[in-house]
């Protein structure tokens, strides 16, 4: 688990993956976790789940490497369920890992994102196979963008597929911003 200074990165195992597919009264008891009426967040669907079971189901050494709950440790009334993010994977043959992120449309503007980004960042970079962190993002999504130069992500041109744009930080960026 992820832990940064109010919110919990619970990685999805199987038993979770497969409660958040039945839906959010099975994932809350998994969870110990309110799920709002806004869950799941956008590019969360039953076929990104599915994915994550077949890439748990490949190894022990994909633990931790997919989707994350992003869980508020208190939010008045106890612990909720704000979001998704994780890892696209482990680090490729070259130290690159991607980071993807996603916060319920109720939980946005209270700097969630950012501080999921950032802890996501940290954890990768506490591997030294770990060189660079990446992520990808369409166009027009400004909030995003945002929240990517917040934590110190540079954009490096083109993503993956049309309209999507590619940002990353790398080993030596982090560590000279992690010194102020």
């Amino acid at each position: 688990m992820i832990r940064t200074e109010r919110l919990e990165l619970v990685p999805a195992t199987p038993a979770l993956t497969r409660a958040a597919l039945h839906g959010p009264r099975a994932l809350a008891a998994g969870l110990g976790a309110a799920v709002p009426a806004t869950w799941p967040p956008e590019y969360l669907d039953p076929a990104s789940l599915e994915f994550t079971l077949e890439r748990l189901a490949a190894g022990a050494d994909q633990a931790g490497w997919w989707l994350h709950f992003v869980v508020l440790r208190d939010a008045g009334g106890g612990r909720t369920l704000v979001g998704s993010a994780g890892y696209k994977g482990p680090p490729s043959d070259d130290g690159t890992v991607e980071v993807g992120y996603g916060i319920v449309s109720d939980h946005r503007r209270r700097g969630y994102a950012s501080e999921v980004v950032r802890g996501l960042v940290a954890h990768a970079f506490t591997l030294p196979a770990v060189k660079r962190v990446i992520a990808e993002t369409l166009a027009g999504l400004a909030p995003s963008i945002g929240v990517l130069r917040k934590c110190g992500f540079r954009p490096v041109g083109e993503g993956s597929e049309p309209g999507v744009i590619r940002f990353e930080l790398e080993r030596a960026e982090h560590t000279a911003e992690a010194r102020y």
